[in-house]
């Protein structure tokens, strides 16, 4: 009887290490939101891991935010893409000033997330995908425009300047209004084309065509026509908007799996500037690339570790 209870034993012993093992070697579930800079952090993502040997499984383009976010609090999904301005939102805090720091804001979502659900905020990219002010290149170029500071200047000196936005970002107090608050200029209704709905495409591509004269556009930091368009995002230096830098998360328990996740995706979300961003989200959104071989073209462009 012992001779049995021992064998039974070794049995349920070989068993538990062999569903150990293959614990182990469960496939990490990558994901995305369902736009074209989802597409490519994805991608960037997903072959970063797959280049480092660790399993992975695809799910890119899930969804929109509160889809993939869900997924990741259910464990459905493993890691994805997100920004850190949406932990105000996350976390019911949209008033909080925080959210306008890049260092502060990445703080707070960081420790509030891992200490409430578990999920841990990786390096972010150096890049704010939010509402933004964009100009022509050439017009940029000439007057020597960086920043909204420069523009303020330009403009108050009388420089010909008519801009296209949604009617949202007009009226909104936390759009033009604070941006003209803040950097002290004034756009009279002669200077603004107003076009339907929420679209940066449409006032992107207004500027870049001068379609009324036009010479600046409502913008997102990372839009991928900016730079495929010739337009310049003007640097918010007194922080006006919340700051969405683009960010991996994983669940703990996967990272403590797979601890190298950490160290293979920060030199990646580490080489990701504003710049950058536009001409891989322009790569796929202008020239229609397949966003899986323009990640493995960026991914070629970086140093071997």
């Amino acid at each position: 009887m012992n001779m049995i209870r021992t064998y039974l034993a070794a049995g349920l012993m070989a068993l538990t290490l062999l569903a150990g093992g293959a614990r182990a070697a469960d496939p990490v579930v990558v994901s995305s939101k369902i736009d074209t800079e989802g597409s490519v952090l994805g991608n960037l993502i997903l072959l970063t891991l797959e280049q480092a040997g660790i399993p992975v499984e695809n799910r890119i383009q899930l969804g929109g935010t509160s889809i993939v976010r869900g997924a990741l609090l259910a464990g459905e999904i493993d890691i994805y893409p997100e920004y850190t301005g949406n932990g105000a939102f996350f976390f019911d805090m949209a008033d909080n000033p925080v959210w306008k720091s890049a260092a502060e804001s990445y703080a707070l979502v960081k420790e509030r997330d891992l200490s409430e659900n578990g999920i841990v905020w990786l390096t972010p990219a150096n890049a704010n995908n939010t509402w933004a002010m964009s100009v022509r290149g050439d017009l940029a170029r000439a007057q020597g425009l960086e920043s909204l500071e420069d523009l303020a200047g330009y403009l108050n000196n009388g420089g010909e300047f008519k801009f296209a936005a949604s009617s949202e970002f007009i009226e909104s107090p936390s759009a033009l209004p604070a941006f003209q608050w803040a950097y002290g200029f004034e756009l009279s209704s002669d200077q603004l084309v107003v076009l339907s709905g929420g679209n940066t495409a449409a006032t992107i591509r207004a500027a870049a065509l001068g379609t009324n004269g036009v010479n600046g556009a409502m913008a997102y930091g990372t839009d991928g026509g900016l730079a495929a368009l010739d337009l310049k995002v003007l640097r918010d230096t007194q922080g006006v908007q919340p700051v969405y830098q683009p960010t991996p998360i994983v669940r703990q328990a996967v990272l403590e799996t797979y601890p190298q996740i950490a160290e293979v995706l920060k030199p990646v979300f580490e080489a990701l500037d504003l710049e950058v961003l536009q001409q891989l989200n322009g790569d796929v959104a202008v020239n229609g690339a397949d966003p899986r071989q323009v990640a493995e073209r960026f991914l070629a462009t970086l140093p071997a570790n």
